[in-house]
């Protein structure tokens, strides 16, 4: 593991990564970078913390419509996935709470 250090919206982050994924980190730290900053500079939302979620939001969404476009699955798709997924644990880890 190696540290690499990055800076997001002013602020240095030391983080731990294999040799062969610093490029792909450093370059991971500059887009959310640059999504955060163009959210703070807009000025609409206040808070890192929001601003976080905002980024994180409109990453994601652009994630999914290219995903959707290149054939990978819709997101209706990945909510019915995760739901299915949802009940097989509940239906898994129902009994094993009623031991205790």
């Amino acid at each position: 593991m190696i540290h690499v250090d990055v800076t997001i919206m002013g602020q240095p982050y030391k983080l731990a990564c294999k040799a062969d994924e610093e490029r792909a980190l450093r370059e991971a730290a500059n887009l959310l970078d640059k999504k955060m900053s163009a959210i703070r500079d807009a000025g609409k939302i206040k808070g890192n913390d929001r601003i976080a979620v905002m980024a994180a939001l409109g990453m994601a969404a652009e994630f999914l419509a290219s995903k959707s476009a290149s054939g990978g699955p819709s997101m209706l798709e990945v909510q019915e996935k995760l739901g299915a997924m949802h009940k097989v644990l509940d239906n898994a880890l129902t009994p094993q709470e009623n031991l205790f």
